[in-house]
């Protein structure tokens, strides 16, 4: 089961995105707990300086923005960028990695990481 944070003091924004989330994990029948996390304190701990923000299992995916729709079911059913358990990272050949993908400012994407 996922476990999938919002983040956010209570804003329209942060409403949205719980709302967003939510439909989408509905309309995807994932198994997922959605966990709504209000408190500035456990907030900051994530390091992040704006709400909304997404974290799928311990992971920051959208920080500072609503997502789409689109995005989020891309979020919640491709592979998990990093998915070998023997790394924590991806490599340049990962999806993940593409020009295109927002995810390519990641470490773990940078070729040049000695990381994988």
């Amino acid at each position: 089961m996922k476990t999938i944070k919002i983040l956010g003091t209570g804003c329209p924004n942060c409403v949205t995105t719980e709302k967003i989330v939510a439909e989408v994990v509905k309309e995807l029948k994932i198994e997922a707990k959605i966990i709504k996390v209000t408190d500035i304190q456990e907030i900051m701990a994530y390091d992040i300086m704006s709400t909304p923000a997404v974290v799928i299992d311990e992971k920051i995916v959208v920080k500072g923005r609503v997502p789409s729709a689109s995005e989020m079911k891309e979020l919640l059913t491709e592979e998990a960028c990093c998915s070998d358990t023997n790394s924590d990272c991806c490599t340049t050949n990962d999806s993940c990695c593409e020009p295109s993908s927002e995810k390519t400012s990641d470490p773990c994407c940078d070729p040049s990481s000695n990381c994988c």
